[in-house]
Parts: structure tokens; C-alpha cells; sequence
């Protein structure tokens, strides 16, 4: 099938924000399904929980106290940096809470953080408020919530994209209760790269990452994988500017959208008309230079960008997605069935812990048939048909 020539779609953007339907690795032509959720939970502002809640405010942190039944088990979510309605790690991870309290009417709660000093304090005050299960989300807080594992042998924890084992800073051997919740995206990045091969109409796509690190580069390989895979299957020749498999560009920054800018235009220079950025945030820098340019589309990673950078819509393809509310509700419905953490979780295709983002706004320029082999494309991944990595 040769590329197809798309266009912007100028329709309006709807409404839905982070949820289990938004979360929801649709790869039919943008299909979305509407949120589930019940009277389970009672959401105001930034603070949700299933009972009666006081709220207090101290140095500019959130603090919600929440009085459950004693037999109630209970969940609590600390966030790194930001509160719960960020539309990025924090909401993803709190729609997994929401569906836990939901489905099996666990007590939920949630502190943000402003300050890496809020850490210790928010694992404290969750410790002594008697939380079956705390949920750490991020990298930040690794070392105290090892600290804590340690301190506390008894109380359960889980920290969001961020790996335990026999290594700094779990010990060796590493502590027994703490779940690390990682995500094998590579294969989600995969069907990235497909589908940008199939939808590039210069047959150059880009790609750039904030460091070369294997959080970074996971992406970017399985991206341009993803796009051999497809000019194995039509006998295109794709090139992948940005990374070659084993070095490319990077911007050592991921706070910078400027730098983001820039490599992105240089990218745009060498005929590159889609780009995948992995810089966190700062890769948002990516659209401003593709909605300048026109005719060109980013991918987002980690979570969906048409919602957490509104600006990016118009230009966004799709969003290599990290499934935190999948990774967390399983966890917490381990904790309810068999009163354990679980082994440490790695989401995959076939678990739904990883997956692709709706097409949103180019639901109607993605093409049926590409849609379609995307699709059969994850079922192969899933069943072993198709292999990453074959020779390992």
C-alpha cells in the first residue's frame, strides 16, 4: 500500500480527558469509548475520595484526610511533582485508583508534592493513616519510597515506572515489598513506527530523545523497527533521521521546549515529516515547529498529548502511551483477591500496559487498510508471530 497524502482535520476537538476510555489503545480509526465510572468516588477539584472528606492546605500542599471502615482496604497516591488533574503520569495513575474504588470499593486518596522535601512527610503521613497500599509515581521518589520500605516491612507499596531489583536503591537483596511498575513500550513504539512509515509521504521520519539513556532510547528503537518492519512488508525504503540504533540526536535538556524546537526543525530539514520526540515535556516543542511548518505530525509518548498539550492536537498523530492506570489497578486488585502485591509488573501489548493512543484528530487521514494492519500488527507482537528482538 503506498502512503496516502493527508490533511489537517479542522473539526472540533471533544471534551473527554484521562479516564478508561481515554486510556484506551484504540487503533480503530480513532474510536473512543466514554467513561464507566460510578458514585463510587466523589471528585472535587484535586481531591477524590469514597467518604467524607476534610480538606486542610499547609505550605501549599494538598492534604486530604479520609475517614474509611476498618475493613475497608485502602490505596493512597503521592504524586512527584503536580496534582491530579495534570492529564499526564498523576491523572493516568489516579484513573487506575478510580477504577479500583469503583469495582471493588477500596478507600482512595491522593497528596501532590511541590517540593522533594514533601516526600518523607507524604509517605509518613500515609504510613500512620493506615493505607494498605502507597503508590509512588516517578523517579523522584525512589529513594524515599525505599527508605520507607525499608523502615516499614509491613506496609505495601508500588511506585509507578520506575523498576525494583537487587540495585540502588532497593538493596540487594532488594526489599519484598515494593511492586515496581515498568512498561515494555518498545512494542507499543513498534506499531509507532508502522504506522508513521505508512503514513509519511516523504519517507523520512524523525526522531530525537533528551538523553541516551534506555528509558530514552526504548522508544526511538522500537520506533524505527517498527518502521523496517513496514518497509519490509511493501517494499518501501524509510529513512529514520535521529537514531540509527545505536546513537542519534539528543538534546541533554528535558525542560527546554525551545531546544525541542530546534531539533525539531532541523529534522523538518533533512525531509523528515513525522517526528517522535522523548524529551518529556520539553518534547511538546515539537509541535510549534510542525504546526509552523504544516504538513507535518508528532507522536507523543508516555501518555496522551491531546490532552496534556492542547496545543499539539492539530499536529498530533498519535501517543506511544505507558498504561499507569492499567499497572495500578492491577496492583490493587492483587491486594484485594489475593491479599498480595503481586511480582514486579511489566506491561506488554498483551496485557494492556502499553498500547497506542487514539488517532483523535486524524482519524479520518489515517487510512482504513494502515489502521487495519496496525491493528493485526499488535496481534502478532501479542502472539509471538511478529518478535522485537528475534534473535534474543
Amino acid at each position: 500500500m503506498e502512503p496516502v497524502r493527508y490533511e489537517f482535520p479542522s473539526h472540533p476537538r471533544h471534551g473527554l480527558r484521562w479516564g478508561a476510555a481515554v486510556l484506551a489503545a484504540v487503533l480503530a480509526a480513532g474510536a473512543c469509548a466514554t467513561d464507566s465510572s460510578t458514585d463510587t468516588a466523589v471528585t472535587s477539584a484535586a481531591t477524590t475520595t469514597v467518604t467524607a472528606a476534610t480538606t486542610t492546605t499547609s505550605e501549599a500542599v494538598t492534604t486530604t484526610v479520609t475517614t474509611v471502615p476498618e475493613d475497608v482496604i485502602t490505596a493512597c497516591q503521592i504524586s512527584d511533582f503536580g496534582d491530579v488533574d495534570d492529564a499526564a503520569v498523576n491523572e493516568a495513575t489516579w484513573a487506575g485508583m478510580e477504577q479500583a474504588a469503583d469495582e471493588f470499593g477500596v478507600g482512595i486518596d491522593f497528596l501532590s508534592s511541590n517540593d522533594t522535601a514533601n516526600y518523607p512527610r507524604h509517605l509518613a503521613t500515609f504510613i500512620e493513616q493506615g493505607c494498605d497500599l502507597i503508590v509512588t509515581t516517578g523517579a523522584l521518589l525512589a529513594n524515599d519510597t525505599a527508605s520507607a520500605a525499608r523502615a516499614n516491612p509491613d506496609q505495601l507499596f508500588a511506585i509507578v515506572d520506575y523498576p525494583v531489583g537487587a540495585f540502588d536503591p532497593w538493596g540487594d537483596p532488594p526489599v519484598e515489598n515494593v511492586r515496581g511498575l515498568t512498561f515494555q513500550v518498545d512494542e507499543a513504539a513498534f506499531l509507532a513506527g508502522y504506522l508513521a512509515a505508512g503514513m509519511s509521504t516523504t519517507h523520512v521520519i524523525g526522531t530525537f530523545g533528551g538523553l541516551n539513556i534506555p528509558p530514552v532510547t526504548i522508544f526511538m528503537e522500537g520506533f524505527r523497527k517498527g518502521a523496517l518492519h513496514y518497509d519490509g512488508i511493501h517494499g518501501t525504503v524509510t529513512t529514520v533521521e535521529g537514531w540509527n540504533g545505536t546513537d542519534g540526536l539528543f538534546t541533554a535538556d528535558f525542560s527546554s521546549q525551545d531546544k525541542a524546537y530546534e531539533f525539531t526543525r532541523d529534522l523538518l530539514d533533512e525531509g523528515a515529516d513525522i517526528i517522535l520526540p522523548v524529551a518529556d515535556r520539553a518534547g511538546e516543542g515539537a509541535c510549534r515547529a510542525a504546526v509552523e511548518a504544516g504538513g507535518v505530525a508528532v507522536i507523543g509518548t508516555h501518555w496522551d498529548w491531546y490532552f496534556s498539550a492542547p496545543d499539539c492536537g492539530p499536529v498530533l498523530l498519535t501517543s506511544i502511551l505507558k498504561r499507569f492506570d492499567v499497572a495500578v489497578y492491577k496492583t490493587i486488585q492483587n491486594l484485594v483477591v489475593i491479599n498480595a502485591l503481586g511480582s514486579q509488573y511489566l506491561g506488554t501489548l498483551k496485557n494492556d500496559g502499553v498500547g497506542l493512543a487514539p488517532f483523535h484528530e486524524f482519524a479520518d487521514a489515517v487510512p482504513a487498510e494502515l489502521a487495519a494492519e496496525v491493528e493485526a500488527l499488535r496481534e502478532d507482537i501479542i502472539s509471538g508471530a511478529v518478535r522485537l528482538n528475534p534473535g534474543a
